[in-house]
């Protein structure tokens, strides 16, 4: 029997954390127990000051995530569904995850596991990545977030176009119409995003917090209403302790020490 702590492992590397879907054998598929111990560490990292900025990826160099468990979907009726998707998802926590969340797409990101990484703040792909949301082609459509942050991205013509297809497309693809937002050689990705993680990780969680939950009202709310926010969200900051040290450091010439408060 396979210990559910193995499906999804965590490695903490300085302030970062990474977070990593462990089923290589089934190309990182998202299944029921998987799903739930990602939730379960996720949450531990939320509460973990030590931890700045989670990276998730998944084992191996075949696959990031390659969708869901379509296994789980057989003999299972509506109401299960229904049921399974109106439980907390793993979609959900990332987005609303209040540190900085980088995707590390290492290679076939499909389905659940595009809307995963569409969930994360930032994309980083491989060369060798492919992306796409082929839920069509079994007669379903994307029940993770695909249809609603897909076009945020992309625009609505080109989510129409990936999601009417089932279409993948390439890293580079993916590249020039938004969807990842670098593309580097596989050789080159987890250096490349430990590298982009470390930086973030320097700066201060106060003020991360605060600019994550602005962005996302970005494009969420009215322009009016997300401004007031962002002037609401600009006070909390400049009353931080990092305020205070990261003024002190401009004016001495010297790096910031951000302690979070």
């Amino acid at each position: 029997m396979t210990d559910t702590n193995d499906l999804v492992l965590c490695d903490i590397d300085g302030r970062v954390a990474v977070v990593t879907i462990n089923r290589p054998d089934k190309l990182n598929a998202l299944d029921g127990p998987t799903r739930q111990r990602f939730l379960d560490l996720m949450n531990e990292l939320r509460h973990d000051d030590g931890v700045r900025v989670v990276v998730v990826t998944g084992a191996g160099d075949k696959a990031f995530i390659a969708g869901a468990d379509v296994g789980e979907f057989e003999g299972r009726s509506a109401v299960d569904q229904y049921r399974v998707m109106n439980e907390p998802t793993i979609f959900d926590c990332v987005d609303e995850f209040p540190k900085p969340v980088i995707a590390m797409l290492n290679g076939f990101t499909l389905g659940g596991g595009c809307e995963l990484a569409l969930a994360c703040d930032i994309r980083i792909a491989s060369t060798k990545a492919k992306l796409g949301q082929p839920e069509i082609n079994l007669g379903i459509i994307p029940g993770g977030g695909g249809t609603q942050r897909l076009p945020r991205l992309v625009g609505m013509g080109m989510a129409y176009k990936l999601l009417f297809t089932g279409q993948i497309i390439k890293a580079d693809e993916a590249l020039r119409i938004g969807l990842v937002d670098e593309v580097v050689p596989p050789e080159e990705l987890r250096d490349r995003v430990m590298e982009l993680a470390g930086v973030i990780a320097e700066k201060s969680p106060v003020a991360l917090q605060l600019m994550k939950q602005a962005v996302r009202a970005s494009v969420r709310a009215p322009l009016d209403e997300g401004l007031r926010l962002e002037t609401t969200l600009f006070g909390v900051a400049f009353a931080s302790e990092d305020k205070t040290e990261g003024v002190a450091a401009f004016l001495e010439k010297r790096p910031a020490d951000f302690k979070g408060r």
